[in-house]
């Protein structure tokens, strides 16, 4: 009997399943533009249902487009253990993040069939629907209807900028199962990441052992002037809306620093109206992203945020509304698997 401490991956088989989905919105920098429940979605999601038949799992689609991969156990009433993330990405997103979650549980189980190897308990590997929050917000949201974060419905109505709703884009791609989208029992939950920023390499390791995820607070803002003449708009009778935002996103910089090293704050959308070369803007959109490491940081975050709308509303003559659109608090992961993944990792 094949001892499971002696299995090896094969990685020129995992190398090569990266490389195919990687064409599907490949980019000309080889990075990777698949947005979520878009057509492209949706020929990742076909490759990788037919990868999993073809390893002879069961293929589940809930409500909210989630897959659910299944190979059996030896004991089916046992709950499963569960790995996987997603195949949606950013517009501008790499080829790796997200995908190898998914291609690394894949290739775990085509090893486990390569040696005839045969688990207790089910093991499953799982496709998130819009993990990235890219093209409809809430972000995470198929793993957050499935933990019961978010409702069903109140997430099928969501759109994106083009008016498309959750719910119509999933019937466009086919993916609109007709499971429930609701929690089962797991007897673990695994996820294997590429690493989206430099600390690994910046300390010279190879691998991480993740404790925790930050927690998130995400707004939508609009700042209100009034546009105007440049040429005829004194410097101090102006409204300038873009002025105004502009402060803020350099002071959104530096109330991420405040709370430490875990802070985080980012300005990644910015929308500026009537746009126009000699026109001072009177309306501007844009995102703010915070994240710290706990609950109290993130209130502090939210505490000086608001202060900042309040002072830009004084300092500049404009209106600053914030509206809250996301907020996912720290979550410390389960000890027990955090030890595991380290000991075998060493």
């Amino acid at each position: 009997m094949t001892s499971v401490d002696t299995l090896h991956i094969n990685q020129e088989r995992l190398w090569q399943s990266h490389m195919e989905l990687a064409k599907i919105g490949g980019t000309p920098k080889g990075g990777v533009c698949r947005l979520a429940l878009t057509e492209l979605d949706r020929q990742g999601r076909d490759l990788f249902v037919a990868w999993a038949k073809e390893a002879g799992c069961e293929i589940r689609v809930d409500a909210i487009g989630n897959i659910f991969a299944r190979r059996p156990g030896l004991d089916n009433s046992l709950p499963p253990v569960m790995t996987g993330s997603h195949l949606d990405t950013q517009p501008t997103g790499g080829k790796f993040d997200g995908i190898y979650g998914v291609m690394a549980g894949l290739e775990v189980l085509r090893t486990l069939n390569d040696h005839g190897v045969q688990t207790q308990a089910p093991l499953e590997v799982v496709v998130w629907t819009n993990e990235e929050g890219s093209r409809f917000v809430p972000v995470m949201m198929g793993s957050g209807v499935y933990v019961g974060a978010h409702t069903l419905e109140d997430t099928l109505r969501q759109t994106d900028r083009d008016g498309i709703s959750v719910g119509q884009a999933l019937k466009d791609i086919g993916y609109d199962g007709p499971e429930p989208a609701q929690h089962k029992s797991a007897r673990a939950y695994f996820e294997a990441h590429i690493e989206q920023g430099p600390v690994l390499e910046n300390n010279n390791n190879v691998i991480g052992v993740v404790t925790g995820a930050l927690g998130q607070r995400w707004y939508d803002v609009t700042v209100t002037g009034q546009e105007s003449h440049a040429g005829t708009t004194p410097m101090d009778l102006r409204k300038d809306a873009l002025l105004a935002a502009s402060h803020m996103v350099d002071q959104i910089n530096q109330i991420a620093k405040s709370v430490g090293p875990d802070g985080r704050g980012t300005v990644g959308y910015f929308d500026v109206y009537p746009n126009s070369r000699n026109v001072i803007p009177g309306r501007v959109s844009f995102s703010v992203d915070f994240r710290a490491a706990t609950d109290a940081d993130l209130n502090r975050l939210n505490e000086q945020f608001d202060a900042l709308c309040q002072h830009v509303r004084t300092q500049y003559s404009v209106q600053v509304d914030a509206n809250e659109v996301v907020y996912f608090p720290p979550q410390p992961f389960a000890a027990e698997q955090v030890q595991a993944v380290r000991r075998h990792a060493e």
